[in-house]
């Protein structure tokens, strides 16, 4: 058996052999080998003092980018508004709830406790300023520093792969200059973690290759990738893609394993299934400890915690949970219901009508503890009596529920109030009044749940907490039943109640909380909710999640389809302030030429196959094999970040295309150094000049756009000038007309602009801004809005809003409009906005000290 080493080009042109596999012939066919030569890791790795010297440059000039300006804006910026408060709310202990896993908010939160934050900043809405208690500078410093290790990552990835150094260093400087990434990667939110963990993790299996399967470092990378992966999959849920990427890279490279013939068999499959475990039990440790944290830091009772099982709040600091419960339930009860398939609201009833259907009292599930959760449990045929010894109920017990309000529960042949075109839901009221005893329709019979009961007596009659039963319409054989969805404003949005004949098991199980029974002894058995174990806390927090993120699918303005990612035709307005405004785009350079080169590699490999099946030679050179077999594992990894997307929801955002668009920027760079080592072979100078060329209009792209990055001033025409296309909305009429409009505005420094609002302020006269000598004014008493009645008339209003605004003309002092994109109003502006807008009028005081 004859065998051949081929070295790439680049080897030839610049320096250390970039791309070397080798190739030996088999008695049926070529094969290539799989493990590595033992000059690849030489060669791959930046020893050399050019290549160091180009890892400066590349650190050096992705510090200057990423940490430009990074304290502004000095106020909230698009989502840090969201994890900057649960931030908070881990210091302090509060529960919440969250649709994404906590890896990166426990990260931040990390960052911030060292930085000395003590959870007493309130986080407000985007354009809040921020203040000297909260650490926003440190925050974003640690995001822009995991932002300039992902640029280090990619270009050391790429020499893995067997880029050339140049073309390397040419694409990672390029992606320095990717504008949408350098706008995630300055601010607090957790795309910097989720990327930087994905590039780990790309770079460490990169990285594993370089050594013989069985050796310490091959496992050593490979377990480093693994943990990579479960952080970015405990941060975002993408980045169980990255899992599976690494998966499919395993079975991917077994099938090599298996084709080469100086490996033994044996030996390929115990690695591979060692190694493919690794990168299943890695990932869900990591995901496991970090729930665990999460749990852990929550141990105080917060509004979140109402949409939990008792049993959970149970466990926290200062819940409301019942406990020592009597645990026998009888006739005669007083009783709360619990749903157990929801949000776990209550059975409730209030003194309020249906306004269709039978125009019945309401019934509905309410989430807290209210008196209007009370029913007195009945015998169906002794309504109103009262027992002198105590009754169990059983299982197929007949009862009628009576309300405080001296109604029953009841059921009838009446549509749901909401679901009324489900033919299976029939509507749920309270009827009756006092002294009367019911109708038939009033009765339900208990059907005791054994499998979901506590097994033993709880499963033979109905204890609180313990026993799960179903309550049946005796008339009309439909179950009691509760589902998410929500009564409009005139059942004050609770949760719809219905009898249904279908449906999902779950939503039609209840149990007692509250029981009081004054037939009981004193000395009878009480009972309490059972404390959950981590793996069900970790279980129902997974449920509560999954809700979470349906409830988020409905459509936002700002969000837009998985297809039109690749195209870019628009992005997200992140803040706009002070006549400013910070953008989510990418750079349209390196983004289309991603998507260019997608459609183009397609192409060619469509006309390769055609090639390949008329019988045409393909893939003739070592560097082909080696271009192509990098190429399509970074495209693999393009497709399984990016396809998933395209099936889910309405609500998503182009931002979330980031982890996909860096497999493609790989890809993209592997192109490049084609360019060099095989269709520019011997010309490399050429593939070299259009390497520049492409970097430089990169760089030209994040220069005429960067204000949208940094937040910084702009001028209208330029901003015009800068839309490429006409799907671009960044609001280019909130910028000043020319730069010497800026020098005469003052940034606010202690009163945040908000949206939606006109505001006003108002400051002493001939006083100097001193920022040095600045003190802060005591807090104005805080004003009451007058509330809009819609039944006054329209002439009516306007009067009241010019005599609101004639009011804070007297006032002493200066006073200057501005409305929510930060420009100055002149007073008739004003009274036009508030006559046709029906603007709200927000005063501010800024009070300075004189110099």
């Amino acid at each position: 058996m004859s065998g051949k080493k081929v070295k790439g080009a680049a080897a030839q042109a610049s320096g250390p052999a970039a791309a070397e596999i080798e190739i030996k012939e088999g008695p049926v066919r070529p094969y290539i080998v799989v493990d590595p030569s033992k000059t690849l890791q030489e060669k791959r790795m930046p020893r050399s003092l050019v290549e160091r010297g180009l890892v400066v440059v590349l650190i050096a000039v992705a510090l200057a980018v990423r940490f430009h300006k990074l304290g502004w804006p000095n106020s909230i910026v698009y989502d840090e508004s969201h994890y900057g408060s649960l931030i908070t709310k881990y210091i302090n202990g509060d529960f919440f709830l969250d649709a994404e896993p906590p890896f990166a908010k426990l990260f931040f939160t990390m960052v911030a406790k060292s930085a000395g934050y003590e959870g007493n900043f309130k986080f407000g809405q985007v354009t809040s300023l921020y203040n000297g208690k909260i650490p926003y500078v440190v925050l974003r410093t640690m995001s822009s520093m995991l932002g300039l290790f992902t640029v280090i990552l990619s270009y050391l990835t790429l020499r893995l792969s067997g880029a050339n150094m140049f073309v390397a260093f040419g694409t990672a400087l390029a992606f320095i200059f990717e504008n949408g990434v350098v706008t995630t990667s300055r601010l607090i939110l957790p795309d910097s973690v989720v990327l930087f963990s994905i590039a780990l993790a790309v770079y460490s299996f990169k990285r594993s290759g370089l050594y013989d399967d069985a050796s310490c470092q091959s496992y050593k990378w490979t377990v480093i990738s693994a943990v990579s992966a479960g952080a970015a999959s405990s941060s975002k849920f993408v980045g169980i893609c990255t899992v599976a990427w690494l998966g499919l890279l395993c079975i991917w490279r077994f099938t090599f394993m298996m084709g080469d013939l100086s490996r033994p068999v044996c030996k390929a499959v115990k690695h591979t299934l060692i190694k493919g475990g690794i990168f299943v039990v890695a990932p869900v440790i990591v995901y496991m400890l970090s729930f665990y944290a999460h749990i852990a830091l929550q141990t105080t009772f917060a509004e979140d915690a109402e949409y939990i099982s008792s049993e959970y709040q149970s466990s926290l600091v200062g819940n409301n949970v019942p406990k020592d419960i009597k645990a026998e339930v009888g006739v005669g009860s007083v009783i709360t219901l619990k749903h157990t398939g929801s949000t776990g609201g209550y059975l409730h009833s209030h003194p309020e009508n249906y306004p269709a259907g039978s125009e019945q009292q309401q019934i509905t599930l309410y989430p807290f503890v209210d008196e209007g959760d009370d029913w007195t449990i009945e015998l169906y045929d002794k309504p109103g009596e009262i027992l002198v010894d105590f009754q169990n109920l059983t299982d197929r017990t007949k009862i009628r529920l009576l309300h405080k309000t001296h109604c029953r529960l009841h059921s009838h042949d009446h549509k749901a109030p909401v679901s009324e075109n489900a033919d299976w839901q029939k509507e749920v009221s309270c009827y009756g009044y006092q002294g009367f005893e019911g109708d038939p329709n009033d009765d339900w019979v208990i059907e005791i749940d054994k499998d979901a009961s506590t097994p033993g007596a709880a499963q033979e009659r109905v204890r609180a907490i313990e026993t799960k039963f179903r309550l049946r319409h005796a008339m009309t054989g439909c179950l009691l039943f509760s589902h998410p969805t929500k009564l409009p404003a005139w059942g004050f949005e609770q949760q719809e109640v219905s009898c249904a004949s279908s449906g999902i098991d779950s939503l039609t199980l209840w149990y007692v909380e509250q029981n009081d029974n004054f037939l009981l002894k004193e000395d009878a058995e009480l009972i309490s909710y059972p404390q959950l174990s981590f793996l069900q806390k970790f279980v129902e927090l997974h449920k509560k999640m999954f809700f979470m993120m349906k409830k988020l699918d409905a459509p936002h303005p700002a969000s837009a389809s998985a297809l039109t990612w690749p195209t870019m035709l628009r992005g997200i307005e992140y803040w706009s302030a002070n006549h400013r405004n910070v953008y989510f785009l990418g750079n349209a350079t390196l983004w289309w030429s991603v998507s260019g080169m997608l459609v183009a590699y397609g192409l060619f490999a469509v006309v390769q196959l055609l090639r390949w099946q008329v019988g045409k030679p393909i893939l003739q050179s070592v560097e082909a094999v080696d271009f192509h077999m990098e190429t399509v594992q970074y495209l693999l990894g393009y497709a399984v970040h990016f396809v998933p997307f395209i099936f889910m929801g309405n609500n998503l955002f182009i931002s979330a295309y980031i982890p996909a668009y860096y497999f493609g920027i790989l890809a993209l760079g592997l192109v490049l150094n084609s360019l060099v080592t095989i269709t520019f072979k011997g010309r490399s100078h050429i593939g070299y000049v259009l390497l520049a060329l492409f970097v430089t209009s990169v760089v030209y792209f994040f220069n005429d756009h960067k204000p949208l990055v940094y937040g910084t001033e702009w001028t209208r025409d330029l901003c015009i000038k800068s839309i490429w296309t006409s799907s671009w909305d960044y609001p280019c009429k909130n910028y000043f007309g020319n730069f010497q409009e800026y020098k005469a505005f003052e940034l606010p420094e202690k009163s945040p602009f908000t949206q939606l609002e006109t505001h006003i302020f108002s400051q002493p006269r001939n006083t100097i801004l001193d920022p040095v000598e600045e003190t802060p004014a005591a807090a104005p008493p805080k004003q009451e809005e007058p509330a809009q009645d819609p039944n006054v008339p329209s002439e009516e209003r306007v009067a009241q809003q010019n005599a609101q605004l004639e009011d804070i003309m007297n006032k002493p002092g200066d006073k200057v409009f501005k409305d929510e994109f930060g420009n100055i109003l002149d007073p008739e502006e004003v009274k036009k906005i508030m006559a046709e807008q029906n603007a709200v009028i927000k005063e501010s005081i800024v009070e300075r000290k004189s110099s």
